[in-house]
């Protein structure tokens, strides 16, 4: 009989033989930034998430610093005034996201700097993409998003982030960075599935549809196959590292896309309804949040995920501390 239970004797027994460990260096920590002056404004479905104007970021930066968190994911909330049809506020070269780019690399040069590229938060409509009457428009919408990539890249970020799932996306952006003679690197959104778990997301990024859903060209999560087909497309046209989308509920994607795509680095998003719920269940006691936190966010990185886009960063390396 093998005696598997020497293994768990005491907590002593049990670190020894701990093969997953994640570090400081394997978030990317995301941020929400509003116009304005000296704002921190909390977001009611996600607590402990802010939304941050530029001159208000000097402290929540440092506390990322402080902590060894080097990366983060930046999402523009625009007011609806600058909303339009085909997102043009998206590729301005002053846009709110070019302005915090320049603001973190002159303030916070340490810190790598990715930043979402989609139309949703840019349109009046809300969807990822151009729409040709209540269609969303996939050739059209590949220049619009190289635009948007480009003005980030051309403001300094390290890492553009595309997410807005448009068939041949990364190819157009990875064509209009090479013109430009930029370097900038692409973390693809390559497999983002149509999830209910973008719940509190779209609040916070106040980046709803106007009509319809996403199913059109976010993944059927029904689909065992297509993830690893799209990150393969990804890879091809050029991308530099790729992500699963969400995390918790494709734990089985994220592990197959680590065997199938083992020299590309791989990234999860641990989503904003996966974090509210795990807020939402300790908030009514019924589990304890810093276990539960540490055990979700240690299935991820054990299926594969190199790095973790996760809301809940501080809070896992401060424990630690």
């Amino acid at each position: 009989m093998k005696r598997f239970r020497t293994y768990r004797t005491d907590a002593a027994t049990r670190e020894l033989h701990a093969d997953i460990t994640i570090k400081a260096d394997d978030f990317i920590y995301p941020l929400f930034i509003v116009e304005g002056k000296n704002q921190r404004q909390t977001i009611k479905t996600l607590p402990g998430v802010f939304r941050f104007s530029i001159d208000a970021l000097n402290l929540e930066l440092a506390d990322i610093s402080s902590l060894g968190i080097n990366k983060v994911l930046l999402f523009g909330v625009i007011d609806h005034a600058l909303k339009d049809a085909t997102g043009t506020a998206g590729y301005d070269p002053d846009s709110l996201i070019c302005r915090t780019i320049r603001f973190i690399k002159s303030y916070f040069p340490q810190i790598t700097v990715f930043t979402d590229v989609c139309l949703c938060e840019y349109t009046s409509h809300g969807h990822c993409g151009l729409l040709d009457g209540e269609t969303v428009d996939n050739d059209n919408t590949l220049p619009v998003l190289a635009r948007i990539a480009l003005a980030h890249a051309q403001a300094g970020a390290d890492f553009v982030a595309p997410s807005a799932m448009m068939d041949g996306q990364v190819e157009a952006i990875k064509e209009a960075l090479t013109a430009a003679g930029l370097k900038t690197k692409l973390l693809s959104y390559s497999a983002k599935y149509a999830s209910s778990f973008y719940g509190p997301f779209r609040e916070a990024a106040d980046s709803a549809p106007s009509f319809g859903d996403r199913k059109t060209y976010q993944m059927d999560y029904r689909t065992k196959h297509q993830g690893i087909e799209e990150i393969a497309a990804d890879i091809e046209e050029g991308a530099d590292w790729v992500m699963v989308k969400p995390a918790q509920a494709y734990l089985d994607i994220i592990q197959r896309a680590f065997v199938a795509f083992p020299d590309v680095p791989l990234a999860a998003y641990q989503v904003s309804g996966e974090y509210a719920m795990i807020k939402c269940a300790a908030a009514n006691g019924l589990l304890n949040e810093e276990q539960a936190f540490t055990e979700s966010l240690t299935a991820i990185k054990r299926a594969g995920a190199q790095y973790i886009i996760s809301y809940y960063a501080k809070e896992f390396i401060r424990k630690g501390l």
